[in-house]
């Protein structure tokens, strides 16, 4: 029997973050965080596949899925401010330690909280999760580097485009062999959520951010070298965002990295829910451990 997956909403410094959370709160804590275009949604499946086991905890990011989206204003809209609410919320739900699942935006998001706190994160497995300039794959990072060098009408334009219902899809079935693979669902989910007023204003502040996830870069791979964090790569290797070389790029500061690549894209939990899921579990089983020592 699947484990029942609970929606909860907490306030973190007067922001309403939105959460789905699984599993017994005693277990050891597997934190999962999405990218873009999605939410917490992605993880929809994934989740009540590991909470037999682990207390799984999802949260959406502001400006995403059904977390607060307040304007430009009100909200700063940096990797380092959504980092901020993450934390927050953890701290709120009394979470000490983590593995923590990274994909896309997820994942300087969870290098900065492996940063901010190194002992906390017990364990990392990404999913096109990048850490490394050897995955940005051309055309679409040339885009986005040209907006945030040179934002202006002719940068901006591309930046738009991948803001489209059109761009969206794509993301969900590029590199997929089988479409039928993938519900339809998703897109139409996520692009509801882009065409909300004023969030493709928040979208486009960060783009223009993501260069200081560049910039941190170094210091990850120093974090890596020093902790030696047990780290496993599932990553849909079709992907024409983050490519194949940014996960294998991982074995160059952790040796004992596992890499699998996926005949997949962007999204291979979607297409490849079963041997993602098996790679966890295998995982996780092998190195967290339950207070009692034995392996969760």
């Amino acid at each position: 029997m699947l484990s029942a997956v609970h929606h909860r909403t907490a306030t973190v410094d007067g922001l309403e973050v939105f959460y789905r959370e699984a599993g017994d709160p005693e277990a050891p804590v597997v934190v999962l965080l999405h990218g873009f275009p999605t939410s917490s949604h992605m993880f929809r499946r994934l989740i009540p596949a590991l909470a037999d086991r682990y207390h799984v905890i999802a949260p959406d990011h502001i400006g995403f899925g059904q977390s607060a989206m307040p304007s430009l204003q009100d909200f700063p809209y940096t990797f380092d401010a959504l980092t901020q609410v993450t934390s927050g919320l953890l701290r709120q739900l009394g979470v000490d330690r983590f593995a923590m699942y990274v994909h896309d935006y997820g994942a300087p998001i969870g290098w900065r909280l492996a940063l901010q706190d190194p002992d906390r994160v017990a364990a990392i497995i990404t999913q096109n999760g990048n850490a490394y300039t050897e995955g940005f794959v051309k055309p679409f990072w040339d885009g986005v580097f040209a907006y945030t060098q040179a934002p202006g009408p002719e940068t901006e334009a591309p930046m738009r485009a991948a803001l489209t219902a059109e761009v969206t899809r794509w993301q969900y079935v590029n590199g997929v062999a089988d479409h039928t693979l993938v519900s339809p669902d998703n897109w139409v989910h996520d692009q509801a959520l882009l065409d909300r007023p004023g969030n493709d204003e928040i979208q486009l502040r960060l783009f223009r951010d993501y260069p200081t996830n560049v910039d941190l870069y170094p210091r990850v791979h120093q974090y890596f070298r020093d902790s030696q964090v047990p780290l496993l790569a599932a990553w849909g290797a079709n992907d024409e965002i983050f490519g194949p070389a940014g996960a294998e790029a991982f074995g160059q500061d952790l040796p004992d990295a596992e890499i699998h690549l996926l005949e997949s894209g962007h999204f291979a939990l979607e297409s490849h829910l079963e041997p993602i899921t098996e790679y966890i579990r295998d995982f996780l089983g092998r190195v967290l451990v339950r207070p009692d020592r034995r392996p969760a």
